[in-house]
């Protein structure tokens, strides 16, 4: 029998981080957290607005992320801005450790998602849009939505 694909299940994601970044690529990784912090996700209770990435000593945290302290947690309960540790192979860290040193890019979680059951994090190599181009997208987009709403009236 065929095994049933299911589509992972998206619990926060950074709009932000499209509008002043250029996605170059995107990695997916683990993340460790406490018991009460994955309930709290779970209820949606999670800010990746202004959330970023960092490499220390060959591990990758997410700094910035808020995930508000779950109701029920009492004593359990973590700081909602801790750093938390990311999960991925040495190799994939130490290739994003170089890209970020000599490229000028930075590391951006995108999003967080459930598969399988497990919290993953969808990490952007991104690097900064200038002002001049934020327009620009903003202007197609404009462009774009007029288009649509001529097709639509015409119908």
């Amino acid at each position: 029998m065929a095994e049933k694909k299911e589509a992972p299940q998206v619990a926060a994601r950074n709009k932000k981080a499209y509008h002043d970044y250029f996605i170059l690529e995107t990695y997916e990784a683990g993340i460790a957290l406490a018991g009460t912090e994955i309930k709290s996700i779970r209820q949606g209770k999670l800010n990746l607005k202004d959330a970023w990435c960092s490499i220390d000593d060959g591990e990758i945290f997410v700094n910035g992320m808020h995930i508000s302290p779950y109701d029920h947690g009492n004593i359990f309960n973590r700081d909602p801005v801790r750093p938390r540790r990311l999960l991925m192979h040495k190799r994939e860290i130490l290739k994003l450790f170089g890209q970020t040193k000599t490229e000028g890019c930075t590391l951006i979680p995108l999003s967080v998602y459930f598969k399988k059951g497990r919290a993953k994090v969808e990490v952007g190599l991104c690097k900064g849009k200038k002002l001049y181009d934020k327009r620009e997208v903003a202007a197609k987009k404009s462009a774009q939505r007029d288009i649509e709403r001529g097709m639509r009236g015409k119908e």
